[in-house]
């Protein structure tokens, strides 16, 4: 069972991550490197930034170079009026990975960024290794209704608010109020077990330029009934790729009903449930996800990529059976599920 929050991780020495600049297209990207040996790539979800990792990068570092960027419009990277799409942050991977000098990498995305690892995994496949997925976006259409709400033209206005003086002090106050209550008595709110992460996202958007980069990225992925962008037309294509899921069984934000249907989809994927955790798994239980990467990537060999086979599997295709398995949502979600999770569900 994890325990929020409480499970503290020590800190390594000498694995501390540098905080670099690289200019890339004219614009200044921002990410965070240490450690060395073979590559990870850590990308956060929406709205957040590389800082967001800081607790187990570390840890990861002992062996491995670590990579985790801010992408643009997040964090301490440039924030342009550009093209904020799915596609547009794998290709910012591909140049920063390119401009760094690291041609293969074991791709790490939480939520958004693992939708944009997806999507790097299907643009790029000779550069992925392997391919770690937490509670990735791009699933199915469910998604916390106020992300529903942020896309829609009104929300700009909503989210201007957060600049008025004090708008963040009470949110923070609300965030941990939120955050006693999922602890003592309404442990069954889930939505009250995201909350402190989820205002730590909101703390960047006073910021106009930051707030007008998170509407175009979230209004590319997701509108008023739900996320646009799906990944299972072409999950077949990771079939000889080494595929682990990390899901949390009380996500807020994106149902964890998402994680059964995204390993029916994945061929070959592994899933790992973490028991009392919300959106960020790695968060919530630091000791057991750096336990499950490093599993995963022990028991595993690198992806080589073969030209002519993916060709071959991209003729061969995927009909529509094989993605929704010619039954209907639930009935696919439920049916990869074990008995005990179909009772609860």
């Amino acid at each position: 069972m994890s325990a929020r929050r409480d499970r503290a991780l020590r800190t390594v020495p000498d694995t501390e991550p540098r905080l670099v600049f690289r200019t890339i297209h004219g614009y200044r990207r921002a990410f965070r490197i240490a450690g060395s040996g073979p590559a990870l790539l850590l990308i956060h979800g929406i709205g957040d930034n590389s800082s967001t990792w800081n607790e187990v990068i570390p840890h990861l570092a002992k062996n491995f170079t670590v990579i985790a960027p801010d992408l643009l419009g997040h964090g301490r990277s440039d924030k342009p009026r550009a093209d904020y799409s799915i596609a547009a942050y794998a290709n910012g991977m591909r140049d920063l990975l390119t401009v760094l000098g690291i041609e293969r990498a074991t791709v790490i995305g939480h939520s958004l960024g693992g939708g944009v690892a997806l999507q790097f995994a299907y643009q790029f496949p000779q550069m992925v290794e392997r391919l770690v997925v937490v509670a990735p976006g791009g699933v199915t259409k469910d998604v916390n209704p106020a992300l529903r709400f942020a896309s829609v033209p009104v929300a700009g206005a909503a989210l201007s608010l957060l600049q008025v003086p004090g708008c963040m002090t009470a949110l923070s106050v609300l965030g941990k109020v939120a955050d006693q209550l999922y602890r003592g008595p309404f442990k069954s709110v889930t939505v009250f077990h995201d909350a402190p992460d989820l205002v730590r996202v909101l703390s960047d958007l006073p910021d106009p330029t930051a707030r007008e980069a998170f509407l175009r990225t979230l209004r590319a992925v997701v509108d008023w009934r739900g996320q646009v962008v799906t990944m299972l037309d072409r999950c077949y294509l990771t079939g000889q790729l080494p595929v682990q899921i990390i899901w949390g069984d009380v996500d807020s934000v994106i149902p964890v009903t998402h994680a059964y249907l995204a390993h029916s989809a994945l061929p070959e994927s592994r899933l790992e449930i973490f028991a009392g955790s919300g959106h960020f798994p790695f968060h919530d239980d630091p000791i057991r996800f750096l336990r499950v990467i490093e599993e995963f990537v022990e028991s595993t060999q690198p992806h080589e990529f073969d030209v002519e086979a993916w060709r071959q599997t991209l003729i061969a295709g995927v009909g529509e059976a094989h993605i929704t398995g010619s039954t209907s949502t639930r009935e696919a979600v439920l049916g990869a599920m074990g008995a005990d999770e179909r009772n609860a569900t």
